[in-house]
């Protein structure tokens, strides 16, 4: 199904993928009502983690920003399945999380976290602002440098 958000990736060339199957006893949504709630996604690819380690010990800033706006991409893949791949239904990002993998002190979160939070308004418009948090964690899965997770409003 081609749309206007469609239309947009292609005008952005973004390219979605299919999202890889939980390796774990999730499922990547849930949709309840109006609301899809997507677990986390890291930026990986048919190799592995992109951009693995810790930030500004193994990646740098840029490379983690990078790696948001990747695993972003993911996010609006895994919407796209729940919605049957009609992403025009999207009303509006709701909320978006970014998980940081960073050394005690690291104050750079919410830079990193941009990269998903431009991906967002860039390929939704005014329905792609969103409240956020970005936080500092000790370690993420498979090593990854970010993690992120969303909630959308759909119609």
């Amino acid at each position: 199904m081609t749309g206007n958000i469609d239309a947009r990736l292609k005008e952005l060339g973004i390219v979605l993928d299919t999202n890889p199957a939980p390796v774990a006893n999730y499922v990547p949504t849930v949709r309840t009502g109006n609301w899809i709630f997507v677990s986390g996604q890291i930026p990986r690819d048919a190799n592995g983690v992109k951009y693995p380690g810790r930030v500004a010990t193994d990646v740098t800033v840029e490379q983690a920003t990078t790696a948001a706006q990747t695993a972003g991409i993911h996010v609006i893949s895994a919407v796209k399945a729940a919605l049957d791949g009609d992403l025009d239904r999207v009303t509006r990002v709701v909320k978006v999380t970014v998980f940081v993998n960073a050394p005690e002190g690291f104050s750079a979160q919410s830079d990193i976290a941009n990269g998903a939070s431009d991906l967002f308004v860039a390929v939704f418009g005014d329905a792609g602002r969103h409240a956020r948090a970005a936080v500092g964690v000790s370690s993420l899965p498979r090593n990854a440098s970010v993690e992120v997770e969303a909630i959308f409003e759909v119609s």
